[in-house]
């Protein structure tokens, strides 16, 4: 073996995931269903595809039903159910938005029925939501001077407004004024089939599958519910410092995002997972590199974006430093910003995000729940029926060249909200002084629930 020279790639695998058979029930449902008999399981996954809508005055009843499905139905008690399920060794979760489920392939006509009957005939009793309530407002208490807690909901505030309903949240007065009636009345108007997709993978019969599916989910009523016209985000007109005073905060959480325009189907769509790969997306990334290992200001600092069907995408960056070093760790990571926009990555680095990202993926389609998520995608997102199978070519597709330019693009370096929950007392007087690229950052005062002081 000659080590003087660097190997060469393996061939990229092919991936296999397998084409669903796809059937459209009376009702709306989306069946789709993927052979798979290396062994004797079965995955299931439901998923609502349905935009978001404003809970207004009822924030708050879908996180209450989140903690009350999956209690047992109507014809068989919580107690019962559970240990039915449990006997039958199946992995159930149960949400508002759908269903997802593991299970040997024997047991899977029961489990089916008995997933069916919980999800169509959910079992909500009044003192079981009265606790569950009670669960809600301590957590909102306990959270009250949670750094984590406070720059999630300022962040989501901030970027979407509470106009929007990714930008509500909940409070204690609301979560006491819910009613079983306002549980009933949200899950039967949104948990409906004629915006909901069925994926069954693993080792099962076809014919078998619709045969079931066809007589558990038949009943299942339609139900058309009237879209909202969304309200429409925009980025802030010039990149500022939004300070949220935590006076017991012994750091800082530090969020900088900006909303985004981009789709799984668009073109840019795999530079993008490269370009935030090397920016913050692993161990190596520029911003994790300067900010842990040359600085020493935090454990670690990361970055992700996320598309959404039915409104703007979000970048964001987070890290939590001590407070003494928040508004240098501030500049450094715009600063690998303004690196990756104007600076081309190196081949190396290049090769690094690629080889990290694709592992990520291969490893990935090993799980039945993957596939189910695939399919779902490709129905809900409208890709291509290739867009999987295609993943690695796209991946290794990308150039220094596509890197700089989709970072340029997303990478909003003059419209940021750099979010700080922290110390203000001793962060204020330094993020007032930050500058970047010869100029000071604007600072605005937020309260804990992102209004303005």
């Amino acid at each position: 073996m000659n080590r003087s020279k660097q190997p060469m790639p393996a061939q990229a695998p092919i991936i296999n995931l397998g084409t669903p058979i796809t059937h459209i029930l009376p009702n709306g449902l989306t069946l789709l269903i993927v052979e798979n008999h290396k062994l004797p399981q079965v995955s299931l996954r439901l998923s609502l595809d349905e935009p978001p809508t404003l809970e207004r005055d009822k924030k708050g009843v879908y996180d209450l039903i989140s903690l009350l499905a999956g209690s047992g139905s109507t014809s068989i008690p919580k107690d019962e159910f559970n240990e039915e399920i449990d006997y039958l060794a199946a992995d159930i979760s149960i949400l508002p938005n759908g269903v997802s489920a593991q299970m040997l392939s024997k047991y899977f006509p029961r489990v089916l029925e008995l997933i069916a009957d919980a999800a169509l005939h959910p079992n909500f009793e009044e003192e079981e939501m009265e606790r569950e309530k009670a669960r809600i407002i301590q957590s909102l208490r306990a959270n009250e001077n949670n750094a984590e807690a406070i720059s999630k909901r300022v962040q989501q505030t901030l970027r979407f407004t509470t106009a929007h309903p990714y930008g509500e949240y909940i409070t204690e007065k609301n979560v006491k004024a819910l009613s079983l009636k306002d549980v009933h009345q949200y899950y039967h108007t949104h948990f409906v089939p004629n915006n909901a997709y069925l994926v069954i993978t693993g080792d099962v019969d076809p014919a078998e599958v619709y045969r079931l599916v066809s007589r558990y989910f038949g009943e299942w009523q339609a139900v058309s519910t009237p879209q909202e016209t969304l309200y429409v985000p925009e980025n802030v007109p010039e990149t500022q410092i939004n300070l949220i005073d935590l006076p017991n905060a012994v750091q800082s959480e530090i969020r900088i995002t900006n909303l985004i325009e981009l789709q799984m189907n668009d073109p840019d769509y795999f530079a993008m997972l490269i370009a935030n790969s090397i920016l913050g997306g692993d161990f190596g990334s520029y911003i994790n590199m300067n900010l842990r290992e040359a600085n020493g200001y935090t454990y670690g600092a990361s970055s992700y974006f996320k598309t959404d069907k039915w409104t703007k995408g979000v970048f964001n960056i987070k890290t939590s430093v001590g407070n003494a070093v928040t508004a240098p760790a501030v500049v450094e990571t715009l600063k690998e910003v303004k690196r990756i926009r104007t600076e081309v990555v190196s081949e190396e680095k290049l090769a690094q995000a690629k080889a990290q990202y694709l592992g990520q993926f291969v490893l990935a389609t090993e799980r039945p729940q993957t596939i189910a998520n695939y399919a779902i995608n490709i129905k809900a997102r409208q890709l291509s029926p290739y867009f999987y199978k295609n993943y690695i070519t796209n991946i290794n597709a990308v150039t220094k060249e596509d890197v700089q330019r989709v970072a340029e693009k997303y990478f909003q370096l003059n419209q940021m909200r750099i979010i700080v929950v922290g110390k203000k007392d001793e962060v204020l007087k330094d993020l007032e002084s930050a500058t970047f690229e010869g100029e000071k950052l604007p600072v605005y005062l937020f309260d804990s629930y992102a209004n303005q002081l």
